[in-house]
């Protein structure tokens, strides 16, 4: 009987460098522990800094409602009320009511009138021209573009003096279009610039394949690509509005006439050099004028949020 040749001996497991008792538990390292409570820490500090910095941001608002609340002894009295410890409603009555050289209700109906021909005329004109820009190829694009951004850096104060000449030759001196037009001119090159680059950040293939499903330029443009653009219309929205309501200098320049004032131009009217400053009603005043801005964010806050998850979904 032959016997086979031996092969390699099998290879034999590693020893264990030190054996575990019997009966012990393993002990867990404590690094994950510790790098969990340095996480917790400093979310902690972040979450803390980021209250301190809105409390330093709302200060001066709630400084501001809280004043229009005092009287006005108290206001320029040497103690500081943190509160409205005297409340009164008499700033508002007199900042409302009491103006007899330049009244509340027409200052804020020239205001809406400015915002709501700003606002309109910018959104049309600025969206057509995003999409011209960003859709089609023709000669002098870039330079257009290009323009946009030199027409935005010309400061407002080196062109007050042609402005007010060309809108008096129109003969559109306090006028609501005479000050709309130069607000728009003003406003225009920004929300162009802005929405051209929302309009450049959706694939132009999402319409191409809409239309392979059957649908027609216009409607896949209004189905799947519009929704997508909601978010920057209301953004670019937000900016028309707050700079048509708040502009002071070139509505004190149109705007000569005191039934014609803007609300800004309104609340100038409380300073006076022969007069000491109302402070209470100026502060009641410019909670007036502030307040619609705060409304006005909280629709379009919504709208946004809503546009973004509407135009994730294909309708």
């Amino acid at each position: 009987m032959s016997l086979a040749p031996a092969g390699p001996a099998p290879a034999t497991p590693p020893v264990a460098a030190a054996a575990a008792p019997a009966g012990a538990r393993p002990v867990a390292t404590p690094a994950p522990r510790r790098r969990s409570r340095r996480r917790r820490a400093a979310s902690v500090g972040w979450g803390v800094l980021a209250v301190l910095v809105a409390a330093a941001f709302a200060f001066p608002v709630y400084w501001m409602v809280n004043t229009s609340f005092l009287p006005t002894n108290l206001i320029s009295g040497p103690d500081l009320h943190l509160w409205p410890d005297a409340f009164t409603l008499r700033n508002y009555e007199t900042a409302m009511f009491r103006q007899v050289r330049s009244p509340f209700v027409p200052a804020l109906g020239n205001s809406l009138q400015v915002t709501f021909l700003v606002l309109v005329a910018a959104m049309l004109l600025a969206f057509a021209a995003s999409l011209a820009v960003t859709r089609f190829r023709f000669r002098g694009r870039r330079a257009f573009v290009l323009s946009i951004l030199v027409v935005q850096m010309i400061p407002a104060e080196a062109m007050m003096i042609s402005v007010f000449q060309m809108i008096d030759s129109a003969q559109l001196l306090n006028t609501v279009v005479g000050l709309g037009v130069v607000y728009l001119a003003g406003v225009l090159p920004f929300t162009i610039w802005t929405l051209r680059g929302f309009v450049n950040g959706v694939p132009v293939e999402l319409e191409e394949a809409a239309m392979i499903d059957g649908c027609s330029r216009p409607r896949a443009f209004w189905k799947v690509t519009f929704p997508l653009l909601a978010p920057g219309l209301v953004s670019t929205g937000v900016f028309a509005f707050l700079q048509a309501w708040n502009e002071f200098i070139m509505a004190l320049i149109v705007m000569t006439r005191p039934e014609s004032m803007t609300l800004p131009v309104w609340l100038r009217t409380f300073q006076q050099a022969t007069k000491a400053t109302d402070w209470g009603a100026l502060m009641a005043g410019s909670v007036l004028v502030a307040v619609p801005v705060v409304v006005f964010f909280l629709i379009v806050q919504g709208r946004m949020t809503g546009g973004l998850v509407s135009g994730a979904v294909k309708g």
